[in-house]
């Protein structure tokens, strides 16, 4: 399992969505200003998530994305999986025997069983909303980097 840039990025795109109201279509280039999303991976990132069903999208001149669903409903677990599949931490736990012969006697399946789906449980138990972002990562950290006591070292 690799939560990549795509995931990133699209987890930053769907947490500034679920900040805005549910009519609201938001451009492309807000979601790219807005998260620091580059547009190359925006459009992407984007499209996989219409196909999943998790964004509308509506072209033209006041055209953009909103949620297709309450935010409350969609979680990180769901994100990881419309853009990279299944939640696979070692492939013998997923495929068993198929993939690896040791399977039925490895000391340590048991292991990646359990860290499996306690990962799995944990994304599936954080949605959307709880980290619906307003403001945008670009102008929070604007905002905490003006802050007294603030140094770039």
């Amino acid at each position: 399992m690799n939560a990549g840039r795509r995931v990133d990025y699209a987890i930053r795109a769907l947490s500034y969505l679920a900040a805005q109201p549910a009519d609201r279509m938001v451009g492309k280039a807000e979601l790219e200003k807005r998260q620091d999303i580059p547009p190359h991976y925006l459009s992407k990132i984007m499209k996989a998530l219409v196909m999943s069903g998790l964004v509308h999208s509506h072209a033209g001149p006041n055209g953009g994305f909103r949620l297709a669903r309450d935010p409350k409903e969609i979680s990180i677990e769901e994100v990881y999986e419309s853009l990279e599949g299944p939640l696979i931490l070692m492939q013998s736990v997923a495929k068993g025997e198929e993939y690896c012969q040791f399977y039925s006697v490895c000391t340590q399946i048991s292991i990646w069983e359990r860290a499996q789906r306690l990962l799995s449980n944990y994304l599936a138990s954080v949605s959307i909303a709880d980290i619906a972002d307003q403001q945008g990562l670009r102008e929070r950290l604007m905002s905490f980097r003006g802050q007294p006591g603030f140094s770039q070292s």
